[in-house]
């Protein structure tokens, strides 16, 4: 099971990422436990100053923004070690090429 925390106050961005990882789980048969962080410093510990945001593995993956399906679908699948593989590139696309993600 995936651990993911969603970082905000409770605004409708924050509660729109929580319920997009949260269809894009089940469309796909993930486990994923969703830790929402609330407490403005415990937010701030992460650096982020902009929410909602989206911690994998204590690592920020998404802030300041909505995520689309797709970019849930590809964190999803990268974390579980299935993406960028010698079988499977399905997350990768060019644009992640300049980013911190398995595609590089």
């Amino acid at each position: 099971m995936k651990t993911i925390k969603v970082l905000g106050a409770g605004c409708p961005s924050c509660i729109s990422t929580e319920e997009i990882i949260k269809k894009v789980a089940k469309d796909q048969n993930i486990d994923v436990e969703i830790i929402k962080i609330t407490d403005i410093q415990d937010i701030m510990n992460y650096d982020v100053m902009s929410t909602p945001a989206i911690v994998i593995n204590e690592k920020v993956i998404i802030k300041g923004r909505i995520p689309s399906v797709d970019e849930v679908k590809g964190f999803l699948k990268e974390e579980d070690g299935s993406c960028c593989n010698e079988t499977d590139s399905s997350c990768c696309n060019p644009a992640d090429e300049a980013t911190d993600s398995c595609c590089s």
